[in-house]
């Protein structure tokens, strides 16, 4: 008979596990504070928090300020609808090329201009904007 062994499944075992565990009640407003310190230190479990805390790891606070993240994802979203008008910019012209007579075409590009000069308008504007928001944000950081 051949003696074969049996391979063991799952993952391989730590080499200091962590076996001992301990209880911690808090009081309503320690609560309170233990979740308020935790949320503002990032880290992913409350235990791992408890043990660095506990045995004095130093952590970082990161505090994200959510009108910079709002800001940035509006500006993201101007930026998409600009590359969507300007395809459609080009379709617009090639359209009134072919379909329409010299004439009309020209009126109706005389108000597609107006309204691109809206545009440019509006897009120095916004980058005037962006310009100071983040001259604000860079003394915030300072």
């Amino acid at each position: 008979m051949k003696t074969e062994r049996k391979k063991k499944g799952g993952r391989i075992p730590k080499k200091d596990p962590a076996v001992y565990r301990y209880t911690v009640r808090f009081s309503e407003e320690e609560h309170n504070r233990f979740l308020s310190m935790y949320e503002k230190s990032g880290i992913s479990a409350r235990s791992v928090f408890l043990k660095a805390h506990f045995f004095g790891v130093p952590f970082r606070v990161l505090k994200v300020d959510k009108t910079l993240v709002d800001y940035y994802t509006k500006l993201s979203d101007f930026h998409a609808q600009f590359r969507a008008i300007g395809s459609n910019y080009n379709q617009i012209v090639k359209e009134l090329k072919s379909h329409f007579s010299e004439k009309k075409a020209m009126a109706l590009l005389y108000r597609l201009e107006k309204c691109t000069q809206e545009l440019v308008a509006l897009s120095h504007r916004i980058v005037q904007l962006s310009k100071d928001f983040e001259e604000r944000w860079s003394q915030k950081s300072q």
